[in-house]
């Protein structure tokens, strides 16, 4: 499960307080940084990397394991 809130609140202490912000600090594209920040989506691999070296968040901090049984 990902946790938007993280991200938003990483996001808002380094200034970054748009979607847009964020996607221009982690250079991905801000349709895919729109729903990042609203959680419609879940970070890639790659994003994640990004997030954590912009943000300093791990990616355990943002990914939690579903509570759903496989």
């Amino acid at each position: 499960m990902y946790d938007r809130s993280a991200l938003v609140d990483a996001a808002r202490k380094a200034g970054d307080t748009t979607p847009a912000a964020a996607a221009r600090r982690l250079r991905i594209p801000r349709n895919t940084a729109w729903r990042l920040w609203h959680g419609r989506t879940a970070p890639s691999a790659r994003t994640l990397a990004a997030v954590e070296a912009a943000y300093g968040l791990r990616a355990s901090t943002l990914l939690e394991p579903s509570s759903e049984a496989a």
